[in-house]
């Protein structure tokens, strides 16, 4: 069994060794490897380095039905819909600092991530920034512009375990959309403004959230 970030395990089947070997290969070398993307920038850049976990959500119409505490015989009552229409939330976390840059995006295509990426550089343009990101079409095109001051270090496929910024889809699907319908995009959008906010005003609550063991042996 790989105990996984959040201090749970878990117990793969044959099918899934090949992802596992890569997770601990990236693991062990992670150092290795932002060493060789620092080698690549200006020798005269001298700004802080920071790492950063990059990662998409789908947000839309679909509810989402949990168990809910209720007055003992009573039956608690949930609605339930089904309507395919969905925004992205495009989320960038800084483990170290407890910092994230998000946007609210129609879709989540190259052009989509092309903006996010400016954002950030630009949100943290004092440091050179180190991105963890999946293999995602989107993070690999040929036709995505990546920032002077940014470096993407891709993840193992089918490895959401080594992204920390799984863990925010999940604290906003618990805390703001669990058990409620939203009546159109816009009370969807709201609400993720909302939930995002929140977690951007909590650095402490980031850092617990999203600094995995593994990333301590940084820049």
């Amino acid at each position: 069994c790989l105990n996984d970030m959040a201090g749970g395990s878990w117990c793969p089947d044959r099918s899934t060794w090949m992802p596992l070997r890569q997770s601990r290969r990236l693991l062990k070398k992670l150092p290795e490897i932002i060493a060789k993307h620092l080698e690549d920038r200006d020798p005269g850049d001298n700004r802080p380095v920071l790492l950063f976990a990059q990662d998409e959500g789908r947000f839309g119409r679909i509810s989402d039905v949990r168990r809910a505490w209720s007055p003992r015989g009573a039956r608690p009552q949930a609605p339930r819909q089904v309507i395919r229409t969905y925004l992205y939330v495009f989320t960038a976390v800084c483990p170290a600092l407890g910092r994230m840059t998000s946007l609210i995006l129609p879709w989540a295509n190259t052009e989509m991530m092309d903006i996010f990426l400016r954002q950030v550089a630009e949100d943290f343009s004092d440091y050179f920034i180190l991105m963890l990101v999946d293999q995602a079409g989107w993070h690999v095109s040929q036709k995505l512009t990546v920032p002077e001051n940014m470096r993407l270090i891709k993840l193992p496929p089918r490895s959401p375990e080594l992204n920390p910024a799984e863990h925010i889809w999940e604290e906003l699907r618990e805390k703001n959309f669990a058990n409620q319908a939203c009546r159109d995009l816009d009370e969807v959008e709201a609400k993720l403004c909302r939930g995002l906010n929140d977690l951007a005003k909590d650095p402490d609550k980031l850092r617990s959230m999203t600094n995995f063991p593994y990333l301590y042996s940084t820049c």
